[in-house]
């Protein structure tokens, strides 16, 4: 067996160097969270406050229940609509199957500030009025590709013999789907989902565009409150989000890896 060589020490401080001006500003975030000041020039001392603070904060509680309301719905709607797709997709034969499999590439490939622009437009069109509803579609559009893609990964990875075994023993299309189609394909249904919920959680460009009156996510009160300088709330309710976050990709990323964890 070849012996790799280790990396050259001016390749490894480029790497060091990449990550530190990436995640150093999310680190200082996360540590002037807990800065007694209410200015953010400089470090008085450690301090949990603000995020009690935050809970009697009604705006902001009000945009991360509105982002929790259209992250589940979207979630919701693009798993199901996702998981149909895939299933037609690597299991049907049909006239524009493969323009439909390269169609769910593209709200991955398209910038989201021409998706934005696109879904304000189509909404205007037809006379839909922006709203909390209108979001959720937009975060539907975007969300169903990634999912279609995920469960379509996991669904190339399987045989179809155990259901053509199945279908042998008398087992209809639907009890065929439920008891052995449904559960070999949970593990990538699960992250699919998962990445949809982060991926809508977080987003603001496209909710920038299609969000109406009564309709502020959290990112978008966020950014609103940016404009009168960054507060320790800010700096505490986007440390949790962060966290959030890394929990929800931490496990998408093990479903990925093992989706024994989930069962076959």
């Amino acid at each position: 067996m070849r012996e790799e060589k280790p990396s050259p020490i001016w390749l490894r401080l480029y790497a060091l160097t990449v990550y530190l001006f990436l995640y150093t500003p999310i680190v200082v975030l996360v540590l002037f969270s807990f800065n007694d000041s209410r200015r953010n020039s400089s470090w008085q001392g450690f301090t949990t406050k603000w995020y009690a603070t935050l809970w009697h904060n009604e705006s902001l509680m009000r945009a991360l229940f509105n982002s929790l309301k259209v992250a589940c719905l979207a979630t919701l709607l693009s798993t199901v609509l996702g998981t149909m797709a895939a299933l037609a997709l690597s299991r049907y034969q049909f006239r524009g199957r493969e323009a439909a499999g390269a169609l769910a590439y593209l709200p991955m490939m398209v910038p989201e500030i021409v998706m934005g622009i696109a879904l304000l437009t189509f909404f205007i069109k037809i006379g839909i009025q922006l709203s909390i509803v209108t979001v959720i579609l937009a975060h539907v559009a975007f969300s169903v590709g990634y999912v279609t893609v995920t469960v379509r990964t996991r669904l190339a990875g399987m045989k179809g013999n155990l259901e053509e075994a199945a279908a042998d023993l008398g087992a209809t299309p639907w009890e065929t789907f439920w008891l052995v189609t449904f559960p070999r394909i949970l593990p990538g249904i699960m992250s699919g989902a998962l990445l949809a919920f982060t991926l809508s959680f977080d987003d603001f460009v496209i909710t920038f565009f299609t969000a109406g009156i009564g309709a502020t996510t959290l990112p978008l009160k966020i950014y609103s409150m940016l404009k009168f300088g960054v507060t320790p709330e800010v700096n505490a309710i986007s440390t949790i989000m962060l966290g959030f976050t890394i929990c929800l990709l931490g496990l998408w990323s093990r479903l990925e890896s093992d989706p024994k964890s989930l069962g076959r």
